[in-house]
C-alpha cells in the first residue's frame, strides 16, 4: 500500500515579525469501519497504511483471532473506509464483551481493570533477554532518525519491532496502539518470532499500550515518553520491562529492572 501518511496543507504561518503563506505537511487522520462475516464490529481512526495489518493486528488484540489464517478473506475498500473481513470459522460476535469492564486479579497479584477481552487475551510473558544500555539508546536513537513523518507533522507516533542489535519492522499513525497492531498484524502475517524481540516506541506508554504489548509476547518495552501508573501495574504483573523517558544519556526503568544492563 502506498503511503498517505501526510498531505501538503497551505497555511499562513506568522513569524519573523510577519505573516507568510506556506505548504505544511499536515498528518493525515482516516476513520475505518471493520466488518466481520457481514456485522460491523467496530471504528477507529487511524493513518491509511498497511491497513491490511492493521485490521489483523487489531483483531487479534481484542480476541477474536489467534492466527491470520483464522481469516478467510479481506478486503479494503479505502475510498468508503471499509474493511471486510471473512473468517474461517463464523462466530457470533457479542459486542458488550469488548466495552464491558471486568475487574478481577491480574496474575493472582494485584487487582486491575480490564476489557473483558483485555482479560482474556493479556498474558504473563516470560523471556530471558537482556538489553545492554547502550542498545537501549541506539535502538531509540534508530527510530528517531527514521521517523521523518513525525520530524515532517509533529503528528504522528511510531514502533519498531527490533531484536537488542536492530530495527526489525516500524509502523507509523497517528494512534500509538494503531502503530503496535500494525506491527502484530505483520508479525502474524508472517509467523515472525515475538519472544526474541522488543518494541521501541515514540509515545507514552498507557494501559492500553502495555496490554497491546503483552498480548504479543514481547517482554520489554523503549519508549521516549514517560508511562502511566496503571501501565505500571499491569508491567509489573505481566512480567514486561518498562523503560521511559530514553533521551540523550538517561532514561528510566521503571519495572523488572534486571533485563537492563550495563
Amino acid at each position: 500500500m502506498g503511503s498517505f501518511v501526510t498531505r501538503k496543507q497551505k497555511i499562513v504561518k506568522y513569524r519573523n515579525d510577519h505573516f507568510e503563506k506556506l505548504d505544511d505537511e499536515v498528518a493525515v487522520e482516516f476513520p475505518l469501519t471493520i466488518v466481520v462475516d457481514g456485522q460491523e464490529f467496530a471504528t477507529m481512526v487511524c493513518t491509511p497504511t498497511y491497513l491490511d495489518e492493521l485490521v489483523i493486528g487489531f483483531l487479534a488484540s481484542e480476541g477474536l483471532i489467534r492466527s491470520s489464517k483464522e481469516i478467510k478473506a479481506i478486503s479494503v475498500d479505502e475510498h468508503r473506509g471499509f474493511a471486510y473481513v471473512e473468517l474461517v470459522t463464523k462466530q457470533s460476535i457479542q459486542k458488550e464483551f469488548y466495552a464491558k469492564r471486568f475487574i478481577g486479579s491480574c496474575c493472582g497479584k494485584s487487582r486491575q481493570f480490564y476489557f473483558y477481552n483485555d482479560m482474556k487475551t493479556a498474558k504473563t510473558v516470560v523471556h530471558h533477554m537482556k538489553v545492554h544500555v547502550d542498545q537501549c539508546f541506539r535502538l531509540m536513537r534508530l527510530l528517531q532518525e527514521r521517523s521523518t513523518d513525525f520530524q515532517a507533522t509533529g503528528g504522528i507516533h511510531n514502533a519498531a519491532l527490533c531484536t537488542p542489535d536492530e530495527l526489525v519492522i516500524i509502523r507509523s499513525d497517528i494512534g500509538r496502539h494503531n502503530a503496535l497492531d500494525k506491527i502484530y498484524g505483520y508479525c502474524l502475517q508472517h509467523d515472525v518470532l515475538l519472544s526474541d524481540k522488543l518494541i521501541v516506541f515514540s509515545g507514552r506508554v498507557s494501559s492500553e499500550v502495555l496490554l497491546k504489548v503483552s498480548k504479543m509476547g514481547i517482554g520489554i518495552i523503549l519508549s521516549k515518553s514517560a508511562p502511566t501508573t496503571l501501565a505500571l501495574e499491569l508491567a509489573n504483573d505481566l512480567g514486561i520491562t518498562v523503560v521511559g523517558f530514553i533521551r540523550g544519556q538517561t532514561f528510566n526503568v521503571y519495572t523488572h529492572a534486571d533485563q537492563i544492563i550495563e
